[in-house]
Parts: structure tokens; sequence; C-alpha cells
């Protein structure tokens, strides 16, 4: 196995994985889970439920990855039906603060933006 070690990621050299996780955690998709899970353990269904308009396929792989990235664990209880619960890691949580800055800006600014979307769209037209 091979590791590499960055000291600092470069956002703007093509070839740096700082853009993979840019392109993670600016999936909106990503945005969502990690907004539900902030207040403790969801299993997938609730996830599903609380997203909103999500195919199970879609939001099966947005686990998956968050899963691979380290910022959910996966945690299987041996019962029937078997229950799945997700969690966010210590690194997960990490990316609370920021996710929701984001969130509460995009719902302060939205009337703004579709005001603004409009105009465009009208002088466009």
């Amino acid at each position: 196995m091979v590791t590499v070690d960055f000291l600092q990621g470069d956002v703007f050299d093509p070839a740096c994985p700082t853009r993979l996780i840019l392109d993670r955690i600016g999936d909106k998709w990503t945005v969502l889970t990690v907004l539900l899970l902030r207040d403790g353990p969801l299993r997938f269904t609730q996830l599903r439920e609380g997203i909103g308009k999500v195919a199970p396929k879609v939001l099966t792989q947005t686990l998956r990855r968050l899963e691979r990235d380290g910022l959910i664990t996966r945690e299987v209880f041996a019962e029937v039906p078997p229950r799945v619960v997700y969690t966010l890691t210590p690194l997960g949580r990490s990316l609370i603060e920021p996710i929701t800055a984001v969130s509460d800006w995009a719902e302060a600014h939205m009337a703004a933006i579709t005001t603004a979307q409009r105009e465009y769209d009208a002088a466009a037209g």
C-alpha cells in the first residue's frame, strides 16, 4: 500500500486531491447528510426521509463515499431485520461548522439570489 502525505493542499493545482475533497463536500447530498447527522446517529430511512427526493441508490453512493473518506461510520447490528446506523466521525463533525455556515448563508440570501436570477433572465430574454 502506498500512502501519500501532503503537508498542505493546493486547490489550484489540478493534480491535487484537494479538488476531489471539495467536490465531495460541495455535493448537495453530502451537505444535507452532514447537516442531518450533526444531531446524532441515523438510520438509512431516517436520512432519506430527512433529505427528501433522493433516490436510494444516490444516497447509498453518497454514504459509501463519506465512509470511505472517513467522514462517517456505518454500524450494522445483528438483528432481524438488520439495523444499520450512520454516525459522523470526528473528522466528519469538523465539517459541521463550515457546512452550517454555508447553509445558513444560502437560506438568508435565497430571496436576493432568486430576485437576481429573475432580473438576469428577464434582461437576457
